[in-house]
């Protein structure tokens, strides 16, 4: 499993088969698609490492 860390808002996302795990600094993990909800969507700077909409969904 290898791991990335967003530049922007520093979440760790897990990659793994199937849906990709983000770990926040506290609460429950998330899916990518909960991370563009929250924070990308309003974000949008170009290191941000969830923007690609085909992983997004």
């Amino acid at each position: 499993m290898s791991e990335q860390t967003c530049p922007v808002c520093g979440v760790k996302i897990q990659k793994m088969v199937g849906k990709d795990r983000v770990l926040f600094s506290y609460g429950p993990p998330a899916t990518r698609e909960q991370l563009w909800q929250k924070i990308c969507q309003h974000v949008q700077k170009p290191n941000c490492i969830n923007q690609d909409q085909g992983k997004i969904n």
